[in-house]
Formats: structure tokens, sequence, C-alpha cells
């Protein structure tokens, strides 16, 4: 009975845990599909492209702005992050439902463009914490842990735009209510081919 598919939207502080939460996610719902953004950034780790992110440079990403190709982007920490959107499109159409992990600059305009998409805000559970996921990385400096410290108490400033709040104190437990979430979701009259189900099965 499915028409379309639910564009969920997953958000939250740099260090809040969305990739882990992700991947547990799609884990226990292999059918959900994880959009994968491009940035500007240089790739941390084990990072590949075309899996993690696209890694495009400054004048690709602004190829792709001027072109429209982009649901959302935005510049964070002098890099910038996008969504593009083409693959997201083409799997709602094909009633799959696709997951972004972006920023909550990014979330808050996919929201202008998509109201009836739903938005997940995903939080550690105090500061200490969400400080020492940045410093257990081991990817930025002093300095840069602090401006991720300070641009996440602005960005929590965004939480009541959002439709959820879940903490991620557990990553499991985090993953199985944004399942939940997604359960849901699935069953909004506004989203299924009702008309099309009641012909068929209640003539």
């Amino acid at each position: 009975m499915k028409s379309i598919g639910n564009l969920i939207v997953i958000s939250g502080p740099s260090g809040s845990g969305k990739g882990t939460v992700c991947h547990a996610l799609t884990q226990e719902n292999p059918s959900l599909v994880v959009s994968v953004s491009a940035t500007t950034r240089k790739p941390r780790g084990a990072e590949k492209h075309g899996i993690d992110y696209f890694f495009l440079t400054r004048e690709q990403f602004e190829e792709m702005i001027a072109g429209d190709r982009l649901l959302e982007w935005a510049d964070v920490y002098g890099n910038y992050y996008g969504t593009p959107r083409e693959p997201v499109e083409k799997n709602l159409s094909t009633g799959r439902d696709v997951i972004l992990e972006i920023d909550v600059q990014g979330g808050l305009q996919v929201k202008n463009k998509f109201p009836q998409c739903v938005l997940i805000f995903l939080i550690p559970p105090s500061r200490d914490h969400l400080e020492t996921r940045l410093k257990q990385r081991g990817t930025e400096s002093a300095g840069d842990i602090e401006r991720r410290l300070s641009w996440a108490e602005r960005e929590l400033k965004e939480v009541q735009k959002y439709d959820y709040l879940v903490i991620n104190d557990r990553v499991e437990e985090a993953a199985r209510k944004i399942g939940a979430i997604v359960t849901a979701e699935r069953c909004r009259p506004a989203l299924l081919d009702v008309e099309s189900f009641l012909k068929t099965n209640w003539k």
C-alpha cells in the first residue's frame, strides 16, 4: 500500500554519534536507504569516497550548488556539506524510506522544502559526554573541539523545531527508538495509497 517513501532527517552536534546510530539502524532495518552526503572536508581515517561521503573540491561543490543539484547544503567549520538531490528523490518515488544524516542547518533547510519530512534530533546525554567523544576521535585539535562544543550549544537552541528528540546514551537503544519512529511514520495515511487499497479490498 506504500506509495511514497518517508524522508527521515537525523541531525545533531558533531560527535553525537549520528553515523554509528545510523549504521546500527540499517543493520536492523536493511530496507532503509542512507543518503551519502557530499563534503569538501578531507577524509578521516578509513573513510572512502562514495561510501562515507562524496569528497569534492570546493569548485565541484559550488558547481552542484549552481546547478540546483543539492537538496540542502551548508558551510560548517569552513567546509561545505550537502545532500545530492537526485538519489534521494529517486528512492522516495519508489516507496523506499531515506535517512539523511546531516547537520542542523541542513535539516531545517530540508524541512522548508519537504514539510512532510520527519526531523529527529540526536544528542549525547551531556556536554561532558560530547566533549569526551570528540577527544576520543583524535581528529581535531583542542581549539577545534572547543569550537564544536560552542557550535553544539547553538544547535541545541533549534531542538524545538524538530519532531523528535533521541538521547544517544547507548547506541542500540537510540537505534531502537529511531526504528520505532520510522515504523510509526510508515502508517501515516498521507504517505499511503489508501484510495487504491480501499477500492481493491473494501468494495
